[in-house]
């Protein structure tokens, strides 16, 4: 079989170069580069539904999803008619609105985990936020994080994280003071023994564990439940706040979560993506006790000219009312099965080094076939299949983010139908590349 030709990039090209001469990079977050793959990004006009439209008017079955929030795809009627709502109403006031109550309730009445709420304007933002909640509530200063799980560009958390810094082959950030990383401890997930050791050296010392509940920035590295339960035990037992980032598995795997789809209370969480509709959004949340340290009832201080904004509170709301629906996760996780079955029987059908991983609604491109993979470390670097599959992918209409330690995600936008045709080009392509 010969492979497809390139489609062509033309305008594209001439805005990346252009680009070039405005961002470092020429992009405003690195993994938009396509440094890791073939070719010039992509520069996208429009997406409808489940499919996005380049400069060059090129179509393609989006499976990026702008790498997660949008998980009832673009455009959603209810999400757009919400935001332009709110937005013939203003754009911002720096104080509050109706609509902050709106989506607190929300959510909180449907999530046995938190009582109270902060909302942000990203995920970076809450997890930096929740982090200095934990400190101020614990008095310690010290942090467990886990390899290979990625929590957003704070300097705290730049200590051998993941997602984009793989890509570019490194371990953590310049311009991150020596003495802010040595209060970061990294672990290994999956890993109880290292967990009891690093505790038993630090006794009294550590404010939180941080971990993504489901690892999804640096490759899909589904943790054993065991070890989440016995995380969950060891922090109580030590006076420890248990955080579950959740700004990638929040209200993608179930409505609350990781925290619902595992049944583990965390002390600390943090949401993003989803949560915003498309829109700049985070939040973090935990016990009234906790929260109640938060300023301007506590001595926690944090605050935002943005957070709360009414037409991202609105897009929000529009998303989780359809999220809240009856059905709504299990359908998601039955057409992701669907899609995500066909292309597994074809690869092992032929022998392919090849599987598709998956949990709910995100999978993830293993290279490693049917091997087990619980920590970064036990990922294959080579990158080489990764970039083969996704050019050939991109020249038949199929979009993938452009990082092989990315995951994909399957909208409410992803029919069945869209699926099968999409699980057909990907079985095509394994066979060009395989």
């Amino acid at each position: 079989m010969s492979a497809q030709t390139k489609i062509i990039r033309t305008t594209s090209e001439g805005l990346f170069e252009k680009a070039k001469t405005y961002f470092p990079g020429g992009v405003n977050s690195p993994v938009r580069a396509f440094k890791s793959v073939e070719g010039s990004p992509l520069f996208i006009k429009k997406g409808d539904g489940c499919m996005i439209w380049d400069e060059d008017d090129n179509e393609f079955i989006d499976f990026c999803c702008s790498w997660g929030p949008l998980i009832l795809g673009h455009n959603h009627p209810a999400v757009y008619t919400k935001i332009v709502a709110a937005l013939q109403n203003g754009a911002s006031f720096g104080a509050p609105t109706r609509l902050e109550n709106e989506l607190a309730e929300l959510i909180l009445s449907r999530n046995p985990f938190i009582d109270k709420i902060r909302f942000t304007s990203s995920g970076t933002e809450a997890v930096m936020s929740a982090l200095r909640l934990a400190r101020g509530y614990t008095g310690r200063d010290k942090i467990i994080k886990f390899e290979g799980c990625y929590h957003g560009h704070s300097d705290a958390l730049l200590v051998k994280a993941g997602s984009g810094l793989v890509t570019f082959g490194e371990s953590s950030s310049a311009g991150v003071p020596e003495h802010v990383a040595m209060d970061t401890l990294v672990l290994p997930l999956n890993d109880i023994d290292a967990l009891k050791k690093c505790i038993s050296e630090h006794k009294g010392e550590i404010a939180c564990a941080i971990i993504e509940p489901i690892p999804a920035n640096n490759g899909l590295l589904l943790q054993e439940k065991t070890f989440l339960l016995a995380l969950r035990e060891i922090c109580t037992e030590n006076g420890i706040l248990l955080f579950f980032d959740e700004v990638i598995s929040g209200f993608r795997v179930a409505f609350s979560g990781a925290a619902e789809y595992y049944g583990i209370k965390p002390d600390l969480v943090t949401y993003g993506k989803i949560i915003g509709g498309g829109l700049p959004v985070g939040a973090y949340g935990a016990s009234k006790e906790i929260m109640a340290c938060v300023s301007p009832d506590g001595p926690v201080y944090q605050a935002g000219t943005l957070s709360g904004n009414p037409v991202a509170m609105a897009a929000g709301i529009a998303q989780l009312t359809e999220c809240a629906k009856p059905g709504f996760y299990e359908d998601q996780a039955e057409r992701t099965t669907y899609f995500v079955s066909i292309i597994n029987t074809h690869a092992k059908s032929k022998g392919y080094n090849f599987e598709l991983v998956t949990v709910g609604s995100i999978f993830w491109l293993s290279f490693d076939g049917k091997k087990s993979i619980h920590k970064a470390d036990e990922i294959n670097p080579d990158m080489t299949g990764f970039k083969n599959l996704h050019r050939e992918l991109l020249n038949r209409g199929v979009y993938l983010g452009p990082s092989g330690y990315e995951v994909g995600f399957v909208s409410s936008a992803h029919s069945k139908e869209i699926l099968e045709k999409a699980a057909g080009i990907f079985c095509e392509c394994l066979d060009v590349i395989f």
